[in-house]
């Protein structure tokens, strides 16, 4: 078996990290062609010595300049901001691309990975939400894969029947733990601190992924990546909350049949199963313990406790540009919350009034698509302001 490139855009987060750790498992299948990350200089030039890639990109330029000299004489290629990106996406010696930058960021690298035919392990669900046709065009066209990483889409993945269509397909049903508020008040949410809603009782994330899964903004932007993934509609993709984040999605089949995906909460999982598809290969995580009791809780949503996830089921049937006014806003509104500028509450609020603002056009284009966003962007800093 020849050694597959991989390029890993994001590598000092967690979706970046734990890819890490599968790869270095299997040195024999998968070599680090290129890193690359938004600003984390010190976790870059670590990686960088430990799995010596031919290129590194740091978004922010002043921190590729000191991690090219820090580099020096290392065989390692220094980049720098978002052409960097899209060049190291589209690298002839790169197989698989793992999308793992957080937010708007990385959707043009995504998109030149698409276009360039690679394999795309998409963990960046801004992505699809904010490009949605451009994007599964560019896949078509530029002959790519692409394999979902985020664990409730990998989760619906499996339980689909390979190269067979979505025929006999009722619903999809994306699990949701509810994060750490669920049993609070929408009222008692005013007065939380970023570091308890960065406190998920199932999964390590990065703190705005964190911050998403308390409101359940994720859950909603993930209904509008799964009618992209798996071509369907809003009406067909349900939200249940399942606390133990076991079952990480289920699809039912219009004969009565309900497929599960089950595992332990670790990325890992779904990053190892994507990169080696239709194979299985060793990801580090430990199977379920069945000989110990366990219990298996799905309950509604409460879409008045959670008005990001009506609003994302709202952009998702309004179509156009709406998922992409919605991502930016919930991006600004978060920063705000993490910033201690805003308050938890406030993030749907700024959303809400940033979408009732916009006006849906056609996605059509990518500078449509970035227009929208930063007119989106300015609506909500002006909200939060």
């Amino acid at each position: 078996m020849s050694v597959e490139g991989l390029a890993i855009l994001g590598s000092t987060g967690t979706i970046g990290v734990n890819a890490l750790s599968v790869v270095a498992r299997h040195p024999e299948r998968f070599r680090v062609v290129a890193l690359a990350a938004r600003s984390s200089l010190e976790a870059m030039e670590a990686q960088c010595r430990t799995y010596h890639p031919e290129f590194a990109v740091l978004a922010d330029a002043g921190s590729a300049s000191e991690l090219g000299r820090r580099l020096q004489g290392t065989g390692t290629q220094v980049l720098a901001g978002a052409a960097g990106l899209e060049e190291v996406a589209a690298l002839p010696q790169v197989r698989h691309v793992l999308s793992g930058i957080v937010g708007a960021a990385g959707l043009l690298p995504s998109l030149a990975a698409a276009r360039a035919g690679k394999r795309v392990l998409l963990a960046n669900k801004e992505a699809l939400v904010m490009s949605g046709r451009l994007f599964m065009d560019a896949v078509r066209d530029g002959g790519a894969e692409l394999i979902p990483v985020d664990s409730e889409h990998n989760a619906v993945f499996q339980c689909l029947p390979a190269g067979r269509g979505r025929a006999g397909v009722r619903r999809i049903l994306l699990t949701a733990s509810g994060g750490p508020f669920r049993h609070r008040s929408r009222e008692d949410l005013d007065t939380v601190t970023p570091e308890a809603a960065c406190a998920h009782p199932n999964w390590e994330m990065g703190p705005k992924i964190s911050v998403d899964s308390a409101t359940m903004m994720n859950k909603a932007l993930e209904v509008i990546e799964a009618c992209w993934l798996f071509e369907t509609v809003p009406e067909r993709v349900e939200v249940v909350v399942h606390p133990q984040s076991t079952v990480h999605s289920m699809v039912e089949y219009e004969d009565g049949s309900i497929l599960a995906q089950l595992g332990a909460p670790d990325m890992r999982t779904p990053i190892a199963h994507a990169l080696a598809w239709p194979e299985r290969i060793d990801s580090g995580v430990s199977g379920l313990d069945f000989s110990v009791p366990m219990r298996l809780d799905f309950e509604p949503p409460d879409f008045g406790w959670a008005p990001c996830l009506r609003l994302g089921y709202e952009a998702a049937r309004a179509g156009g540009t709406l998922p992409a006014v919605l991502n930016a806003a919930n991006e600004v509104a978060v920063a705000a919350f993490l910033d201690r500028r805003a308050g938890f509450n406030s993030i749907a609020r700024v959303v809400e009034e940033t979408l009732s603002r916009s006006v849906v056009r056609e996605a059509d284009t990518i500078d449509t698509i970035l227009d929208e966003d930063a007119a989106a962007r300015e609506i909500a800093t002006a909200l939060v302001g």
